[in-house]
């Protein structure tokens, strides 16, 4: 768990720096093309680590949801029971 809160704050962090380079360069995407394509390259650099945070809680939240169901015990003679 200590390793995915890790993951996690690696990945807001990211986030937060992608926002901080649009604002930057949404003053100059208007103005160049070099500067439009960049925007757009980290609009989508933003929108994957989006997409890893989201699939990273929501791998947490299923676990944390098998960890508290019961698991049914298999018994070798649950296999021949017709």
């Amino acid at each position: 768990m200590v390793h995915r809160g890790l993951m996690r704050e690696e990945l807001i962090k990211s986030i937060k720096e992608k926002e901080i380079q649009l604002n930057k360069l949404k003053l100059h995407a208007d103005k160049s093309s070099v500067c439009s394509d960049l925007y757009n390259k980290v609009v989508l650099e933003k929108a994957i680590l989006k997409k890893q945070l989201k699939d990273l809680d929501k791998n947490n939240v299923i676990e944390s949801i098998k960890n508290l169901l019961p698991r049914k015990k298999v018994l070798i003679s649950d296999y021949f029971k017709k």
